[in-house]
């Protein structure tokens, strides 16, 4: 199967739930991104407006490779239409008060995959029909990491140890995914010559929040709490959630494997941000209603690990991390802050539709068309992935 051959392979419309009413101080519009980031599309669509960043909201980020309808709150009023590149934005309503995430009911997902195996449509909705009834494990994705470094760690650790400068470090000198080529030139080259904030801030791409950081420490240049401070405050918490969702998803695959070894399951491991995460086909029934309403707790300063099972497993995990649950509080950031709560362990996509059709790209072959809905913060690439996996029913499973 070939996934996001094209962006209208992927196309996800955000549902929300907010306080609408007639006229209000601030208004809401939904826009409709096309092959760019929710970052790029907040400066995009402030800069048409001529307001600042902060007088503009998305509540939810959106992958880059696809066609998303999300919503913004924007401070004051606005054109009933907007445009510019790779976004277009329709005003829809007003609002007592800006966009939350707590406003986001879920996601609407409609995903093509291509070049699909030949005989394969018998596995096809058996593995659709298992997906549906038994669910799959509710894992943060790899887009959820894309400000993980091999080799590096995370910046939300060094937040966490409050390691300011060594978090500077990664986010300065270290090439994430998304990074233009001028961004990774520069990159390679601040490795170099760290502490040379002066000749760094001549080489730095512009516009770029980089340059506030070097005029900074080119001024301070070892004040690098205030510095970190400087770094947008939704990316800060990007970044402590990065490696919060890493750790729970290395609470939840381990708990996961933990029973399927007592019970003897087959399952399969995934790979995700370095992590082996355990995959199952099916589950015993009584498994099954046991797991369906299980959560986990994110490792918070506040925490509380009912199960004993888990505690033990959290306080394996926090040993091997050199922390302790007291250490999740991100003391050294002013306005970024760790999430609270607990998670599902099992996610089960609802509304789930599907069809094979003639795919137009390559007429000698067919196409599969998956409609479904998740709650926020679940990801439908792992939706992809259980069909894939079932469809392709590897030999050994371990």
């Amino acid at each position: 199967m070939l996934f996001k051959q094209r962006l209208e392979d992927f196309v996800v419309r955000e549902e929300i739930e907010a306080p609408f009413q007639d006229s209000g101080p601030y208004a809401l519009y939904r826009v409709t991104k096309k092959g760019i980031t929710t970052f790029q599309a907040h400066i995009r669509l402030a800069s048409t407006l001529g307001l600042s960043p902060s007088e503009v909201v998305f509540p939810g980020l959106k992958d880059r490779k696809a066609i998303a309808i999300q919503y913004a709150s924007v401070r004051g009023k606005g054109p009933e239409e907007i445009s510019g590149n790779g976004f277009s934005a329709q005003l829809v309503g007003s609002l007592s008060r800006h966009l939350r995430p707590s406003d986001i009911k879920g996601n609407h997902f409609t995903i093509t995959l291509r070049n699909l195996p030949r005989g394969k449509e018998a596995s096809i909705a058996q593995a659709i029909g298992q997906v549906k009834r038994y669910g799959l494990p509710n894992y943060f994705d790899r887009q959820r990491f894309g400000s993980y470094i091999p080799g590096e760690g995370f910046i939300g650790k060094k937040i966490l140890e409050r390691d300011a400068e060594g978090a500077l470090r990664i986010y300065i000198c270290c090439p994430f995914p998304v990074d233009r080529a001028a961004y990774r030139a520069f990159k390679e080259k601040a490795a170099k010559d760290w502490g040379n904030w002066e000749k760094l801030l001549q080489d730095a791409p512009s516009p770029s929040n980089l340059r506030s950081l070097l005029t900074f420490l080119k001024d301070h240049p070892y004040d690098f709490r205030k510095a970190l401070n400087l770094i947008p405050p939704r990316l800060l918490s990007l970044f402590l959630s990065a490696y919060q969702s890493w750790l729970w998803n290395k609470l939840a695959g381990r708990y996961l494997k933990g029973i399927f070894a007592r019970q003897k399951l087959a399952f399969i491991e995934l790979s995700i941000a370095d992590e082996k995460l355990p995959f199952y086909l099916s589950l015993p029934d009584d498994l099954l209603d046991a797991l369906r309403e299980k959560k986990v707790p994110f490792f918070h300063h506040r925490a509380v690990f009912d199960d004993p099972i888990m505690a033990q497993i959290a306080g394996q995990i926090l040993t091997e991390e050199g922390l302790e649950l007291r250490d999740f509080k991100a003391r050294i950031l002013k306005r970024a802050y760790l999430s609270k709560g607990e998670r599902p362990l099992l996610l089960f996509p609802r509304e789930f539709r599907w069809r094979l059709e003639k795919d137009e790209t390559k007429p000698k072959e067919q196409k599969l068309v998956l409609e479904f809905f998740l709650p926020p913060g679940s990801y439908a690439t792992l939706v992809v992935k259980a069909i894939a996996l079932r469809v392709q029913q590897p030999d050994s499973l371990g």
